[in-house]
């Protein structure tokens, strides 16, 4: 069904989901469908509500002057992307608690509280509830890990790059890991810094993170997510 309308917070969740694990709504590179869907957007969306498509939306907006020169289908809409089946609750006031959806899935695995039952069935019902609640919670579920590519841009020809590298991976985080980097030409005389790093999601704020870089003011004019997925 595509997205819904970004005037709303429904779609706007749609659309953070969507980001969640893409820097680019098709592909691995900005498109008509980046731009279909960021026109879309009548307003920059809201960091602490939808991290994701803030994150997007600003790093589209850095190419709002190539636009008419991305490759795709500029007249398609942008409900033709997103996903196929919306994952969110159109009346949320009618949507089970979380909480009682899980309870009720666990008692499920083990038949219906309403069925008669006699002693020796609860028993053998209670017996398996505990020892699958037990298996549960003995289990450990691996960290959730993103790789992402930062672009660091200088302010001139004359930034030290160096000094630039050095202060950015001296920003300690727990979760975060730095990864390669290299310095990609961007015209006159201009490089800029591209440095892979790998977060915990959990733990490690992407929007924070760049925050942090760009504190380096000296050295730092500003920062872009260049790609980004899950591990």
């Amino acid at each position: 069904m595509g997205f819904l309308d970004f005037a709303n917070n429904a779609g706007l969740s749609t659309l953070d989901s969507w980001t969640q694990t893409r820097s680019y709504v098709v592909g691995y590179g900005p498109s008509q469908a980046d731009v279909a869907c960021f026109k879309a957007v009548k307003f920059t969306p809201e960091a602490a509500k939808f991290p994701h498509a803030y994150r997007w939306y600003k790093h589209m907006a850095s190419y709002e002057a190539e636009f008419a020169s991305l490759p795709g289908d500029p007249s398609k809409a942008y409900t033709t992307y997103g996903p196929e089946k919306s994952e969110l609750t159109m009346n949320p006031k009618n949507a089970p608690d979380a909480a009682d959806a899980a309870e009720a899935d666990e008692d499920d695995l083990f038949g219906s509280d309403e069925e008669s039952e006699d002693e020796e069935a609860k028993k053998v019902k209670e017996a398996n509830l505990a020892a699958y609640k037990k298996k549960k919670e003995g289990k450990t579920k691996p960290a959730a890990k993103s790789i992402v590519t930062l672009d660091v841009k200088p302010w001139d020809d004359e930034t030290d790059m160096n000094e630039l590298e050095a202060n950015m991976r001296g920003i300690e985080i727990d979760g975060l890991t730095w990864g390669a980097s290299k310095l990609v030409p961007v015209g006159y005389g201009i490089s800029k810094l591209q440095v892979n790093l790998v977060v915990e999601d959990e733990k490690v704020s992407i929007d924070d993170l760049q925050a942090q870089i760009e504190g380096d003011e000296d050295h730092v004019q500003s920062t872009d997510v260049a790609a980004m997925q899950k591990l």
